[in-house]
Order: C-alpha cells, then structure tokens, then sequence
C-alpha cells in the first residue's frame, strides 16, 4: 500500500501554517507546535528538512522563527511531500523480471504519472483555500 507517513502530512500541515501568515514574519516554532497539537522536538526535525529542501527559512532569537520563501501559490503539495519522502512511487524500486510485463509496467507508470501528475496539481495556496472553505473561519498567528 502506498502512504505518505505522518512526517510528510504533518509537513504539508505545517506548511498551510506558513502559508496562513498574512505578512512576511517569521512564525515561532512554538505556536505552530501548539496550532497541530505537535511536539516542538517533532515540529523541529520537519522544519530542519524543510529548511535543507529550500521551502522555508528560519530565523533564530527573539523574534525568530520560520516562514516560507516564495508565495504558497508557488509552492507544490508535490513538492513539499517529496521534500519529506524523496520520490512518490506506488511501488517499490524491485527490479523484479517476473514482474514485468508490458501491460503490467505500462498500469505502474500511468499509475506513477498520474499520482504525481495530482499533486504537483495542487498548490499550497489551494489546500489553504480548501481548509478556510471547510471550516468557516481563518486562522492567524
């Protein structure tokens, strides 16, 4: 079964945190641990990878904390999974002869296609619309 682990949902989630900041500060670790119900050790190891990926920037001190580098209109739901998971395949990278056939491998690379085709569809800047859609109201930090 293909998953997105916990550590790539909880990004895409801290990621709409970002994207929700309405100016361009930097939001503190801490609230944003406290807006997912997360720890801040956790929320510390997704933002360092986020970092290293380029999606984010961190500012330590006072008045540090994280916020994104481009407008989340700019930004991939694909690109912040595969920042997390390395590439998204619905199959493991068994070079398997018995496994392959021409119809079989054909079905696994539409089925690969259209998975990343979908997410890299998907904008941050949609997935905050969607949440604001679905529950009423807007956060801000």
């Amino acid at each position: 079964m293909f998953r997105i682990s916990t550590r790539g949902q909880y990004a895409l989630m801290t990621m709409e945190v970002l994207a929700e900041q309405q100016d361009d500060t930097f939001v503190p670790m801490k609230k944003i641990s406290h807006r997912q119900n997360l720890s801040v050790k956790y929320l510390e190891q997704i933002l360092i990878q986020l970092s290293k990926a380029g999606l984010v920037e961190g500012l330590r001190g006072n008045n540090g904390g994280y916020r994104l580098v481009k407008k989340p209109s700019e930004y991939t739901a694909g690109e912040i999974l595969r920042a997390m998971e390395g590439e998204l395949s619905p199959r493991s990278n068994a070079d398997s002869k018995a496994l392959k056939t021409l119809g079989n491998e054909e079905f696994w690379t539409d089925f690969n296609k259209t998975i990343n085709d979908f997410v890299d569809s998907v904008s941050l800047e949609k997935i905050v619309e969607k949440s604001h859609e679905n529950n009423g109201y807007m956060f801000y930090i």
